[in-house]
Protein backbone atom coordinates (compact mmCIF):
# COMPACT_ATOMS: atom_id res chain seq x y z
CA UNK A 1 0.00 0.00 0.00
CA UNK A 2 1.36 3.18 -0.92
CA UNK A 3 1.33 5.90 1.49
CA UNK A 4 2.86 9.58 1.80
CA UNK A 5 3.19 10.89 5.24
CA UNK A 6 4.35 15.01 5.36
CA UNK A 7 5.28 16.97 8.56
CA UNK A 8 7.14 19.81 9.22
CA UNK A 9 4.39 22.13 8.70
CA UNK A 10 4.31 25.51 11.66
CA UNK A 11 3.32 29.39 11.81
CA UNK A 12 6.73 30.67 11.23
CA UNK A 13 7.56 34.35 11.02
CA UNK A 14 8.45 36.39 7.66
CA UNK A 15 12.21 35.46 7.00
CA UNK A 16 11.98 32.25 8.88
CA UNK A 17 12.62 28.73 8.31
CA UNK A 18 11.26 25.39 7.70
CA UNK A 19 12.04 22.02 6.71
CA UNK A 20 8.75 19.71 5.34
CA UNK A 21 9.48 16.05 5.88
CA UNK A 22 7.78 13.04 3.54
CA UNK A 23 8.34 9.50 4.73
CA UNK A 24 6.65 7.09 1.92
CA UNK A 25 6.11 3.74 1.85
CA UNK A 26 4.99 1.10 -0.24
CA UNK A 27 7.37 1.74 -2.97
CA UNK A 28 11.26 2.66 -3.59
CA UNK A 29 12.25 5.88 -4.37
CA UNK A 30 14.50 4.50 -6.39
CA UNK A 31 11.67 4.59 -9.07
CA UNK A 32 9.72 7.12 -8.45
CA UNK A 33 10.25 11.13 -9.49
CA UNK A 34 9.01 13.10 -6.09
CA UNK A 35 7.72 16.32 -6.27
CA UNK A 36 6.50 19.45 -3.72
CA UNK A 37 3.46 21.09 -4.38
CA UNK A 38 1.07 23.58 -2.07
CA UNK A 39 -2.52 24.87 -2.51
CA UNK A 40 -4.57 27.95 -0.75
CA UNK A 41 -8.03 27.19 0.00
CA UNK A 42 -9.99 28.45 -3.54
CA UNK A 43 -7.05 28.30 -5.44
CA UNK A 44 -5.58 25.45 -7.39
CA UNK A 45 -3.00 23.41 -6.63
CA UNK A 46 0.71 24.79 -7.70
CA UNK A 47 4.12 22.98 -8.15
CA UNK A 48 6.83 24.38 -5.84
CA UNK A 49 9.62 21.52 -6.82
CA UNK A 50 10.56 18.40 -8.06
CA UNK A 51 13.30 15.59 -8.66
CA UNK A 52 13.39 12.66 -10.60
CA UNK A 53 14.34 9.27 -9.31
CA UNK A 54 18.25 9.69 -10.94
CA UNK A 55 18.49 13.28 -9.38
CA UNK A 56 19.11 14.43 -12.94
CA UNK A 57 16.15 16.88 -12.96
CA UNK A 58 15.49 19.21 -9.93
CA UNK A 59 12.81 21.44 -10.82
CA UNK A 60 11.77 24.72 -8.76
CA UNK A 61 8.68 27.27 -9.08
CA UNK A 62 10.28 30.73 -9.74
CA UNK A 63 9.00 32.19 -6.82
CA UNK A 64 10.96 29.85 -4.96
CA UNK A 65 14.12 29.94 -6.16
CA UNK A 66 17.27 30.17 -4.48
CA UNK A 67 14.96 29.99 -0.96
CA UNK A 68 13.11 26.47 -1.17
CA UNK A 69 15.92 23.01 -1.72
CA UNK A 70 14.40 19.84 -2.64
CA UNK A 71 17.03 16.60 -1.59
CA UNK A 72 15.89 13.02 -0.84
CA UNK A 73 17.38 10.41 1.21
CA UNK A 74 15.95 7.13 -0.04
CA UNK A 75 17.61 5.08 3.00
CA UNK A 76 15.40 6.35 5.37
CA UNK A 77 12.71 6.66 2.43
CA UNK A 78 11.98 10.67 3.23
CA UNK A 79 12.19 13.26 0.81
CA UNK A 80 12.68 17.20 2.19
CA UNK A 81 11.91 20.44 1.25
CA UNK A 82 13.81 23.08 2.86
CA UNK A 83 12.56 26.58 2.97
CA UNK A 84 14.51 29.40 3.85
CA UNK A 85 13.50 33.33 3.71
CA UNK A 86 9.88 32.83 4.00
CA UNK A 87 7.07 35.03 2.92
CA UNK A 88 3.90 35.48 3.88
CA UNK A 89 2.86 34.32 -0.03
CA UNK A 90 4.21 30.78 1.14
CA UNK A 91 1.44 30.03 3.34
CA UNK A 92 -0.25 27.33 2.03
CA UNK A 93 -0.75 23.43 2.65
CA UNK A 94 2.36 21.52 1.21
CA UNK A 95 1.50 18.45 -0.27
CA UNK A 96 4.10 16.19 -1.34
CA UNK A 97 3.75 13.32 -4.53
CA UNK A 98 5.46 10.44 -6.02
CA UNK A 99 4.84 8.98 -9.47
CA UNK A 100 7.11 7.77 -12.39
CA UNK A 101 7.10 10.44 -14.66
CA UNK A 102 6.23 13.15 -12.56
CA UNK A 103 9.68 15.24 -12.65
CA UNK A 104 10.75 14.16 -16.49
CA UNK A 105 11.29 16.75 -18.61
CA UNK A 106 9.56 19.44 -15.87
CA UNK A 107 6.65 19.19 -13.54
CA UNK A 108 3.75 18.10 -14.70
CA UNK A 109 0.52 19.52 -13.83
CA UNK A 110 -2.61 19.09 -15.54
CA UNK A 111 -5.52 17.66 -13.55
CA UNK A 112 -4.93 14.11 -15.59
CA UNK A 113 -1.55 14.77 -14.44
CA UNK A 114 -2.74 15.37 -10.86
CA UNK A 115 -5.20 12.29 -10.37
CA UNK A 116 -2.59 9.70 -11.73
CA UNK A 117 -0.19 10.82 -8.40
CA UNK A 118 0.18 9.36 -5.19
CA UNK A 119 -0.43 12.38 -2.58
CA UNK A 120 0.09 13.16 0.73
CA UNK A 121 -2.51 14.55 3.29
CA UNK A 122 -0.35 17.64 3.84
CA UNK A 123 1.19 19.83 6.51
CA UNK A 124 0.02 23.48 7.27
CA UNK A 125 2.60 26.40 6.38
CA UNK A 126 1.54 30.05 7.91
CA UNK A 127 4.24 32.40 7.60
CA UNK A 128 3.11 35.28 9.52
CA UNK A 129 4.11 37.56 11.96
Amino acid sequence: QVRLVESGGALVQPGGSLRLSCVVSGFSLDDYNLGWFRQVPGREREAVSCLTSSDDNIYYTDSVKGRFTISRDNAKKTVFLQMNSLKPEDTATYFCAADTTLCTGGIHTSKSDYLRYFWGNGTLVIVSS
